[in-house]
């Protein structure tokens, strides 16, 4: 009997060519390996049946048995439909049809007994079930109790196939690819009481009872996560072993007279200790792929800097890569007021810049009298060649991808140290698989001196008692964000506006001069409306969400989010990062709706009680899921995970990431006797995917 990769899904009984195609299109399936691991996306328990008489508003999806008395069709064209009175003897309900309604007709029959599972609704004193699913009762008492519902699009519904077609099929396919291969050594089964693998594809599939279910689940989950870090450890292990990298052996000048005579503030314990493992990076012979993750306002770029001025010590240069102008100018400011009394040429790419500059700038990097050059995806260039580039820090990482990150690595004949750096807290569990391949450190402490924000949850309705404190911070020589969703006006999504929403700020405060940004405007006029700000000429910011990083103005002391309903924990940590940045007691007011969701108030209500970007991280990790992740993915990890949750499933992910690391450790080319699977399983999981096992 073939293995299930080695038969396509079109000989399965019941698909055949034309559906195969469309499954493939749909969901990438190709083969019955990939069907079987197509797994329900929840269950429903098909044991209980409910008399019509029995019915109530608010019941889930249930079962009911009877027999359909009559068919009538309603309405022309668009409007048309089939509706079946159907009944139990008990009551009646009426069943409705909108699609294949021709089909529906010659397939089901009145007076035959048919068994229907959908949501009850009740309208005009009638109780009635739209596209529900049919079975004959001989087959619902053949299949157990608990039914896995598949996931479906659009348009495999509109085509007539259901989850109970998807279930059918799964059966089918099991029957005549029943050779399911192992695929854990037999010592991880046993030390951890793991179902095997063709045990855990049928029970997911067919598990009768949720203990059986469970067990099914935690094998196929911990598979899925171990392979995941096989793949990710063995990447690390092969960078860690053949990858050389630049020495710096010496600490000098540059760094010695800025941490002595310049740094303005004394250095937190956590800057100290990432620093030092920076250190150890560049002395090691090795080339650094390090993350540094710090929360907002926790000193990040000072750490940066430093860690460039150690390759100018040892005769390299430097760039920092950000992903927009604003955060590159933001940087070149900071950094070359910080640096200039070093003698430190710092200079600034990016796509506005001139020519004539461009032509400068390319000299004195081939000549080496330009040390350190910060910019945006201009950097990337050709043309833009370093005499000698050792180091390189790429800001808000996420925000560039794989292959263009990939493109600074040409710029020598060794590839450079790589430091990446976000203001992002990242959940543990995430790094493990996000960023597994990187070393990570974490700046988990403030500057001395910042006094947390103050965030305060406010409604519509208290408008103007939120304009009247703003007033007297503005009274106080502070300034304000205000932060809009939207640019222009949406009716159907009732949000406010920014075009609006700043005209209603001028008129409020006359007093003082508002300016807006978008993301939309041209680059040189946001960059004017921003400078505007920055100096303190103009008092109040209206903006969208360009301004959630590289915006930095200390005197700024009030961050208000109109419409906070709507953006992610995450998001909401970041905006209020830009204020917070001075001496002076800052705020972050949530404007919102009232009525709105009990989750929606508990994240914001969340918001108010912390400023741990770490802990706001998780809980929107488990609130929103991970998302699409793909602009963060290194060494050719593919996010498609099938059945583990990043969000829910943290210990699993340790202890598969754990079982990977011991395995390597012990048997490092996966060819020890018991392992012969590793390497043609990673083979077909892996086979598809770019090897980026080369770039930060």
């Amino acid at each position: 009997m073939r293995r299930p990769r080695e038969v396509d899904i079109m000989y399965v009984k019941g698909i055949g060519p034309a559906r195969a195609k469309l499954l493939n299109e749909e969901l990438k399936l190709k083969t019955c390996h990939d069907l079987l691991h197509h797994f329900p996306s929840h269950y429903v328990d098909r044991s209980q049946i409910y008399k019509l008489r029995e019915l109530s508003g608010d019941m889930p999806a249930v079962q009911v048995r009877g027999r359909f008395v009559t068919f009538t069709e309603h309405g022309e064209g668009a409007k048309r439909r089939l509706v079946g009175l159907f009944s139990d003897g008990t009551a009646t309900m009426e069943v409705v049809w909108f699609k294949r309604i021709k089909a529906l007709k010659d397939l089901y029959q009145t007076g035959r007994e048919y068994v229907l599972f959908g949501k009850p609704q009740e309208f005009n004193g009638r109780w009635s079930m739209v596209h529900p699913e049919v079975d004959s009762p001989e087959s619902l008492s053949a299949a157990g109790g608990l039914w896995g519902v598949y996931p479906l699009t659009e348009k495999l519904r509109n085509r007539g196939i259901s989850s109970r077609n998807i279930a059918g099929w799964v059966q089918n396919a099991l029957a005549i690819a029943g050779n399911i291969p192992e695929t854990l050594p037999a010592p991880l089964l046993q030390r951890y009481n793991l179902m095997g693998a063709a045990e855990a594809i049928a029970a997911v599939h067919l598990p009768h009872d949720n203990s059986r279910l469970q067990r099914a689940r935690e094998r196929l989950k911990f598979e899925e996560l171990f392979y995941l870090q096989l793949n990710i450890q063995r990447y690390s292990n092969r960078r860690t072993a053949t990858l050389q990298g630049f020495v710096f052996p010496r600490i000098g000048r540059f760094f010695n007279s800025f941490y002595s005579d310049i740094l303005p503030f004394s250095l937190t314990e956590a800057q100290k200790r990432v620093l030092r493992e920076i250190r150890a990076d560049v002395g090691s012979g090795r080339q650094m792929n390090r993350l540094v993750q710090g929360d907002v306002g926790s000193g990040k770029t000072i750490v940066a800097l430093m860690a460039m001025l150690m390759a100018l010590d040892n005769g390299f240069q430097a760039c920092l890569m950000a992903p927009t102008e604003i955060l590159a100018t933001q940087h070149y400011e900071s950094l070359r007021s910080l640096a200039a009394q070093l003698g430190v040429n710092i200079r600034l790419l990016t796509g506005s810049t001139r020519k004539k500059e461009r032509e400068e700038l390319h000299a004195m990097l081939t000549d080496g009298t330009l040390h350190i050059l910060i910019g945006t995806h201009a950097l990337l260039e050709d043309n833009v060649q370093f005499k000698n580039l050792g180091f390189v820090v790429i800001d808000e990482q996420h925000r560039f991808g794989v292959m263009q990150r990939a493109r600074l690595w040409t710029k020598n004949t060794v590839a450079p140290h790589v430091l990446v750096m976000t203001a992002t807290p990242i959940p543990r569990t995430l790094a493990m698989t996000v960023y597994g391949d990187l070393d990570v450190s974490v700046i988990d402490e403030l500057p001395p001196g910042r006094k947390p924000v103050s965030t305060l949850l406010r409604f519509d309705d208290q408008r103007m008692q939120v304009y009247r404190s703003i007033g007297k911070q503005l009274a106080q020589g502070r300034q304000v964000y205000i932060v809009y969703p939207l640019i222009q006006e949406n009716e159907k999504l009732e949000l406010k506006s920014l075009e609006e929403g700043y005209e209603l700020i001028r008129e409020t405060f006359p007093s003082y001069r508002t300016v807006f940004v978008h993301g939309k405007m041209k680059p040189a006029e946001k960059d004017r409306q921003m400078q505007l700000f920055s100096s303190g000429e103009a008092r109040i910011l209206v903006a969208t969400t360009v301004i959630e990083v590289g915006v930095n103005v200390p005197n700024a002391s009030v961050m208000v989010i109109e419409n906070a309903e709507r953006f992610g924990l995450s998001q909401l940590h970041q905006l209020r990062g830009r204020v917070g940045r001075g001496a002076a007691q800052s705020y972050c007011v949530l404007m919102s709706k009232r009525k709105i969701a009990a989750d929606t108030r508990k994240r914001l209500e969340l918001m108010t009680s912390t400023t741990d970007g770490f802990l706001i991280a998780e809980a929107d990790l488990k609130m929103r899921g991970p998302g699409d992740l793909e602009g963060t993915l290194q060494s050719g990890i593919p996010f498609d995970l099938h059945i583990a949750n990043i969000a829910t499933d943290g210990q699993l992910v340790q202890l598969a990431r754990d079982c990977a690391c011991e395995i390597l450790d012990a048997d490092p080319t996966l060819t020890a006797p018991g392992h012969e699977m590793l390497l043609p399983e990673l083979s077909l999981l892996y086979s598809r995917k770019l090897d980026l096992s080369r770039i930060s």
